[in-house]
């Protein structure tokens, strides 16, 4: 394929296409043509220079289904949701297309007006974990994640579909690449780290932690934060510690000093 024209392509065996935006006037390494619901759409593919982090802070993100991420630093990202948002409209669609013949016109119809609203439900989604990634690979030199086998996750059918609308896969994803291109470094902590079991203040592991149990409450050291920001600091703190003190469940206060390391991230 090449770019011929601001707005045209020359596609082998097709011929000439036009766009409704403005190419890129150089020729990529490949490139792909797509059909989502009644849309065509081209990507390209070429080789960018990656860019030096001038940043030099570490951040930890902890996923969840209640809100998508809760970073070390506070801060709290909601996630867009969308699928819950149209799943009622979804269901009336699909439940009017029932008893349409396969491959009559009406058929045609409702099926395109099915993939337009699969195509909205993607996009917010996408556009969500967009906006997080990118500012999360922009402005942090290191940023520390758990290991989530999102097919696991899966299989626990009363969280499936929340976990599915977040798009945990999708995020790793695309934070993978922008680290690459921004020059941050990403980091996947061990997959049996138990970043909400362990006490942030004192490094005491719990035995056991509900999905229920929202707050952390420390039994050692009375400690109380919320579950999800507990969680994300201890990713930070297993990155300045080493994953051999979040292990032994023992109290950090003998090996660093407890009021230094929150001021940094909190």
């Amino acid at each position: 394929m090449k770019v011929v024209a601001a707005n045209k392509i020359q596609v082998p065996k097709i011929g000439t296409l036009k766009t409704y935006e403005r190419l890129p006037q150089f020729n990529p390494k490949s490139v792909s043509i797509s059909r989502i619901a009644n849309k065509w759409f081209i990507s390209f593919r070429f080789e960018v220079e990656p860019q030096e982090s001038k940043s030099t802070t570490i951040i930890g993100v902890d996923l969840g289904v209640k809100t998508l991420a809760t970073l070390s630093s506070g801060e709290v990202f909601i996630g867009a949701k969308s699928y819950n948002r149209y799943e009622a409209k979804l269901s009336r669609i699909q439940w009017l297309n029932r008893h349409k013949f396969i491959g009559s016109a009406n058929w045609k119809k409702a099926q395109e007006h099915i993939a337009k609203l699969h195509r909205k439900i993607a996009n917010i989604r996408s556009y969500s974990l967009h906006k997080l990634t990118t500012y999360l690979s922009k402005n942090h030199a290191q940023i520390v994640i758990e290991y989530l086998s999102v097919s696991g996750m899966m299989a626990n059918h009363k969280l499936a579909k929340a976990i599915a609308d977040m798009g945990f896969y999708e995020f790793r994803r695309q934070l993978t690449y922008k680290c690459d291109l921004y020059g941050s470094k990403l980091i996947v902590a061990d997959r049996w780290f138990p970043s909400s079991k362990t006490c942030s203040n004192c490094g005491t592991k719990k035995y056991s932690l509900s999905l229920s149990e929202r707050v952390f409450n420390c039994d050692h050291c009375g400690f109380v934060i919320d579950r999800d920001l507990n969680a994300a600091v201890n990713c930070v703190l297993s990155r300045q510690l080493g994953d051999v003190s979040l292990w032994t469940g023992e109290c950090r206060h003998c090996q660093v000093e407890v009021g230094s390391k929150h001021q940094s991230y909190l």
